[in-house]
C-alpha cells in the first residue's frame, strides 16, 4: 500500500513478503514493524510513520550522525534502520550500548556497511551535537564513494532518509508494474500485488539441502598428498536492491545501480533491456521489478571451485567455467593447471567483489605460510597477510580472537570517513563469506536458499570489531575494497587452519 497506493518511494522494498532485509521498517503508533508482512486493516485507525515522517529534529539528528560516521553507503537499509532506531529511542532505550543496538538490527541486512558504522552512528545520534557532518567535504566524500563503487554513489544526508531514487523509483504515473510468473512469462498490471497476483508468486523459502561445494577437489597423482586443499560453495553477492528499472516508449531505462554498485552483480544485468523491451511492446511507460527470488536464481554468483596444491605452487584448481576466471588464477598462481569444468547451476561471473582474484590470493597466502617452515594450522588463531591489488592499493589484514585490524594505502584517501566505512564493509563481507555463507544449490543446479536469512550473512552481533587505519599518500586514489576484501579473506581462512572448505564455520 505505501509504494503502490500511495506512492510512498522512501519505504523501500529488498525481500518482500519475506519481511527478512528489514528496508521497509516503519513505526505503527511508534513501534517499528515491517510494512511488507503487516496487512493494511491491522493498521486501520494507527499512526504509521515512515524515515520521512519523523520530526525535523529527529530526521537532521539521525541524517547527520549516519553521515558523519559513513553509515550509509547505497543507503538502500538506511531508512528502515533509521526508522527502528528512532521507535526503540521513543522508548527511551540506551543506542549507545551494543547489546541493545545488535538486538535491533537483527531486524535487518545491511550489506554494504559491515555493521559498525551504523552502531557508531546510533551512539553518535545519542551523544551532544557536533559538526562532524558539516566539516566534511560531500564532493570528495562522493569521488572516493564512486572510485570504491564503480559507479555514482552519494552518501549525503538524503540517502539516510530514503530520499535518492532507486532503479524502481521516479517513474511517472500511472506506469505499469511487470513481473516475471514461475515459467518465466511476464506480467503487468498497475501495481506489484496485482501483478504478483497474476504470476502466482510463490514465496521463496530456506531450504533443508546442506549447502555444499558443487567440485571436487582434485586427486593427487598417485602416492603423493597436497599441501594446500580448498573448496568452495555457492555464495550469494545479496545486494539489498533487487534488479529494478523502468522504462518509457522510447526513452531510455533507469538505471539499476541507481545509488549503489551491487559489488559488480548488476553489472550485466538484463533488467535494463527487458524494461525498454516491453515499454515499446505494449507502448506505455513499463518498472520491471525482480523479486528477491528472482534476483537469487537469475543474478550472478562468485565461481566456486576447488584446488589441490604442493607447497612449490604446482597441482590442479578445478573452477567453473567462467569468462575470464582461468586468466586471473594464472596471474596470481602461474604453475598450478588450471581446469575449467561445466557445473549446473547459476550464472557466474568475476565481476563480483574480488570474485577469484580473492581466492587465488587465498592460496598464495597459503603457499608463502607453507614456504616459510610453518604448517598449515600452526600459527594459532591469528593470521597477517598483505597484499597488493592490480589497482594499486595495499592492505595489510591481521584477523585474531581480538578482532580484524585492516591498513590500508588506497592514493590519497580524499576523504577519510568514507574510506574507512568501504574498508570495514569489505572486511565485513570478507569475513562472513569465509565463515558463514553458502547458498544450497542441488545437483541439477536449482537454487534452494531463495531468503534473506538462509544466505549466511554475519549479523551485527556476530561481527568482531573491525579497526582501520588510512595511511596518507599524495598518490591518485585507487579502489580499496578488492585489496581489504582478499586480505582479510585470507587472514580469516589462515587464522582457522586453512581448512580444505568454505565456508569454515565461526
Amino acid at each position: 500500500m505505501l509504494r503502490d497506493r500511495l506512492g510512498i518511494e522512501t519505504v523501500l522494498d529488498g525481500c518482500s513478503p519475506q519481511g527478512q532485509c528489514g528496508c521497509c521498517t516503519v513505526l505503527v503508533d511508534e513501534a517499528p514493524r515491517v510494512a511488507c508482512v503487516t496487512p493494511a486493516r491491522r493498521v486501520a485507525g494507527r499512526h504509521v510513520t515512515t524515515a520521512a515522517g519523523l520530526s525535523a529534529a529527529e530526521q537532521q539528528r539521525w541524517s547527520d550522525a549516519f553521515v558523519a560516521c559513513g553509515a550509509t553507503q547505497c543507503g538502500f537499509c538506511t531508512p528502515g534502520i533509521v526508522c527502528r532506531f528512532a521507535g526503540h529511542e521513543r522508548r527511551g532505550a540506551d543506542l549507545s550500548d551494543r547489546a541493545t543496538v545488535d538486538k535491533a538490527l537483527a531486524a535487518h541486512l545491511c550489506r554494504c556497511t559491515g555493521w559498525q558504522t551504523i552502531r557508531e552512528a546510533a551512539a553518535h545520534a545519542s551523544a551532544p551535537p557536533s559538526a562532524d557532518a558539516t566539516e566534511r567535504d560531500p564532493d570528495a566524500a562522493a569521488r572516493r564513494a564512486s572510485i570504491e563503487t564503480g559507479g555514482p554513489q552519494r552518501s549525503v544526508p538524503a540517502s539516510v532518509l530514503g530520499g535518492l531514487d532507486f532503479g524502481a523509483d521516479g517513474a511517472p504515473p500511472g506506469t505499469l508494474t511487470a513481473i516475471t510468473g514461475p515459467t518465466g512469462d511476464w506480467h503487468t498490471a498497475e501495481n506489484l500485488t496485482e501483478a504478483r497476483r497474476q504470476a502466482g508468486k510463490v514465496q521463496g523459502r530456506r531450504t533443508t539441502l546442506e549447502p555444499t561445494p558443487p567440485i571436487s577437489i582434485p586427486e593427487p597423482p598417485p602416492g603423493t598428498q597436497w599441501d594446500i586443499q580448498l573448496a568452495t560453495c555457492w555464495t550469494e553477492p545479496a545486494y539489498l536492491e533487487t534488479d529494478a528499472a523502468w522504462c518509457a516508449p522510447g526513452g531510455e531505462p533507469s538505471d539499476p545501480l541507481a545509488n549503489g554498485g551491487a559489488f559488480g552483480g548488476k553489472t550485466e544485468s538484463p533488467v535494463r533491456e527487458e524494461a525498454r523491451q516491453l515499454a515499446n511492446d505494449l507502448g506505455h511507460p513499463i518498472r520491471v521489478l525482480w523479486s528477491r527470488e528472482d534476483t537469487v536464481r537469475r543474478g550472478p554468483k562468485r565461481p566456486p571451485l576447488a584446488a589441490g596444491l604442493r607447497t612449490d605452487g604446482t597441482g590442479i584448481i578445478r573452477i567453473a567455467r567462467t569468462p575470464g576466471a582461468a586468466e586471473v588464477l594464472r596471474s596470481v598462481l602461474p604453475n598450478a593447471d588450471i581446469v575449467e569444468v561445466d557445473v549446473p547451476g547459476p550464472l557466474t561471473s568475476i565481476a563480483l567483489r574480488a570474485a577469484i582474484w580473492a581466492e587465488a590470493q587465498m592460496l598464495a597466502a597459503a603457499l608463502d605460510q607453507l614456504r616459510t617452515g610453518t604448517p598449515l594450522g600452526t600459527l594459532g588463531d591469528t593470521a597477517t597477510v598483505e597484499l597488493t591489488s592490480s589497482e594499486g592499493a595495499t592492505a595489510r589484514a591481521t584477523v585474531s580472537p581480538d578482532g580484524i585490524d585492516v591498513h590500508i594505502n588506497a592514493g590519497n584517501p580524499l576523504d577519510v570517513v568514507t574510506l574507512r566505512s568501504y574498508a570495514i564493509g569489505a572486511s565485513h563481507m570478507a569475513w562472513s563469506w569465509v565463515t558463514s555463507e553458502a547458498l544450497a544449490v542441488d545437483a541439477e543446479g536449482e537454487v534452494h536458499d531463495l531468503t534473506i536469512r538462509s544466505f549466511g550473512i554475519a549479523r551485527s552481533a556476530d561481527t568482531p570489531r573491525i579497526e582501520v587505519t588510512i595511511e596518507p599518500s599524495h598518490r591518485p586514489p585507487v579502489p580499496a575494497g578488492n585489496a581489504v576484501f582478499a586480505a582479510v579473506a585470507a587472514a580469516a581462512w589462515l587464522s582457522r587452519g586453512a581448512p580444505a572448505q568454505l565456508p569454515t564455520g565461526r
